[in-house]
């Protein structure tokens, strides 16, 4: 889900494109592992949104263009606040909902 958000630089876009394809799948594959509905579609929602923000997605760009910066000028700190923290939470979550089972 990752790298389809990436490529369509849309978290829903990649969500959506991943689920209609994969998700009967992803969910048999749960049930079978007994891992809960509740936390597939936590984890899927998460893993969806780490990469949608990459340089050529139609937001950052909207947002540099309003803030009159350049990406050279911001998009480590936009990369570290949209890429970085959401790949610690859902590796957190991952591990949590492992351990725990649904959150």
């Amino acid at each position: 889900m990752n790298v389809l958000a990436g490529i369509t630089g849309s978290s829903s876009g990649g969500l959506s494109i991943a689920l209609q394809t994969l998700g009967a799948d992803y969910l048999r594959m749960g049930q079978e592992m007994g891992i809960s509905p509740d936390l597939l579609h936590r984890v899927a929602v998460m893993a969806a949104g780490g990469f949608d923000t990459l340089p050529h997605c139609g937001a950052i760009i909207t947002l540099l263009a309003i803030c009159n910066l350049s990406h050279r000028q911001s998009y480590l700190n936009i990369a570290a606040v949209t890429m970085g923290v959401p790949m610690l939470a859902l590796i957190a979550v991952i591990t949590l909902g492992t351990m725990f089972g649904s959150l």
